[in-house]
């Protein structure tokens, strides 16, 4: 799969592509897993977001997060595929671009993460460590994980 891929400031966004972003992050977040929460939760100003898209449809997406922000260390959050394209490998190279981008452009050592519980071989493939006892986010189960450069 070819993906065009854009890496931007939340207010280099156009509308359209904030629109597509949020139908995304509501259609998994929200109605798919059941989880009635806030989305836009006054993280994304503060954050870059990492878009992988074929033709007009976003296929994957991922919030970067700069140090200082969620944790003292960087951070990826609402990485998630949109469920057309699922299995076809697009999550997996959302993840090693997501990486690469937040040690580019921020010079950081560590990246921390709040991570799904069923997704821990995911992130631990990429070569994120798991950090924390399992806590409910949500009502879903979650563990804090570090990836260190």
């Amino acid at each position: 799969m070819t993906l065009r891929w854009n890496f931007k400031k939340f207010d280099e966004l156009s509308t359209l592509e904030l629109y597509n972003i949020l139908t995304l992050r509501n259609m998994v977040f929200v109605v798919e897993q059941h989880c009635p929460y806030l989305d836009t939760d006054g993280i994304d100003e503060a954050s870059s977001h990492l878009c992988g898209w074929e033709g007009n449809v976003l296929v994957v997406y991922a919030r970067i997060i700069p140090p200082g922000i969620v944790y003292p260390e960087a951070s990826i959050g609402r990485v998630v595929s949109n469920p057309v394209y699922r299995k076809t490998g697009a999550g997996k190279l959302l993840m090693q671009k997501a990486i690469q981008e937040l040690y580019d452009h921020f010079n950081v050592q560590e990246i921390k993460i709040g991570a799904q519980l069923y997704l821990e071989q995911f992130y631990s493939g990429f070569g994120f460590k798991k950090i924390s006892v399992v806590y409910l986010e949500d009502g879903i189960p979650h563990i804090k994980m570090l990836h260190t450069k």
